[in-house]
């Protein structure tokens, strides 16, 4: 059952709510139909398990969306305590902001009680199962893996060697940079109706959300120094990494590069190292991984093999190690995915 009503002031997010004004997005559905609830949260969530685990409650189940390109926002409430079993959630990460209640949160090898005061932070690669209390309203941000990886390696300036995790306990409401990002999120929706259709906007929405949440909350890359972070790349190797995404699915040699460039072969690879931590052509290698991962998630390649030779990969099992090392699920995986 669809609805569109507006999504109700809880006065605990941030300012703009406190003052009344209406949050984000519509109501997506109400109902006490457990097929029907777990059915449309699957929707814009993924499949998962629902069991209503309170004995004699009710199931009395609400959920606002508002969706932003690779971000969204909603909340969600079940009205009886639940356990729900998504799994690995795959392809995004989610955070959970109880507004009111508790809930028992397990992410991979991570268990926290989460309460108005500590948010989760599910990521995709670990077995989640939560148990809801009764009374948990939580406000939820969900956003795609592709998104942080991207805005992760655009900070670090070299490709991930592993999975992305965060830590699942979040005190969210200790970092102003989260509520501030909250408050934006929240005040963009109420004021402008068509929010979506501003796609410049939504991008940098998109953007922000990824960049305070990887500086808001520690993960496993939280330790590892970014490659000369703040400093301008050298125009040569701005040149050559400009190249190289322009010919990463042709042949290319150092020479060509260096070429391309200005540069002699000496400079280049010094550059690379020292910029960007790894030599030109593992730069193209793992910039060819990147664009096979793509193609693969896009939803037309017909199989791995295909996409591997197409751009460069002519040993399909070392191609699928390297992969699995990098990304933490294998080709055939994100394909079916796909």
């Amino acid at each position: 059952m669809l609805h569109t009503a507006t999504f109700p002031s809880t006065g605990e997010p941030g300012k703009s709510l406190e003052r009344g004004q209406s949050g984000p997005g519509q109501l997506l559905f109400a109902s006490n139909d457990v097929d029907e609830v777990r059915s449309m949260v699957g929707r814009v969530m993924k499949p998962h398990s629902l069991k209503i685990t309170g004995g004699t409650e009710r199931l009395d189940a609400r959920m606002h969306f508002m969706a932003l390109g690779d971000v969204s926002l909603s909340r969600l409430q079940y009205g009886s305590s639940v356990e729900i079993s998504p799994g690995p959630l795959e392809d995004f990460f989610l955070v959970q902001m109880p507004l009111a209640g508790s809930a028992i949160i397990e992410c991979g090898a991570q268990r926290i009680e989460s309460s108005p005061a500590l948010a989760s932070i599910l990521s995709p690669d670990d077995d989640t199962c939560m148990q809801w209390a009764a009374n948990n309203d939580s406000l939820m941000v969900r956003i795609s893996r592709s998104l942080i990886e991207r805005a992760l390696v655009g900070q670090l300036s070299h490709p991930l060697d592993r999975p992305l995790r965060f830590e699942l306990g979040f005190r969210w409401r200790e970092s102003p940079l989260w509520q501030c990002l909250l408050n934006y999120m929240i005040e963009c929706s109420a004021q402008c109706a068509d929010l979506t259709q501003h796609k410049l906007v939504v991008a940098q929405i998109e953007q922000l959300v990824a960049s305070t949440l990887l500086a808001a909350q520690r993960h496993s890359y939280s330790d590892d120094p970014p490659a000369r972070r703040g400093t301008i790349l050298p125009r040569h190797i701005r040149r050559a990494k400009d190249y190289l995404r322009a010919h990463a699915h042709e042949p290319v040699s150092a020479e060509q590069l260096a070429q391309a460039a200005g540069v002699s072969m000496r400079s280049l690879y010094a550059g690379f190292k020292e910029y960007l931590g790894v030599s030109p052509m593992q730069y193209l290698r793992d910039l060819r991984m990147e664009c096979a991962r793509t193609e693969l998630m896009g939803g037309e390649a017909c199989n791995v093999s295909g996409v591997a030779l197409r751009w460069g990969f002519a040993h399909l099992g070392r191609f699928s190690n390297d992969y699995k090392l990098r990304y933490g699920e294998t080709p055939s995986q994100t394909l079916r995915r796909g």
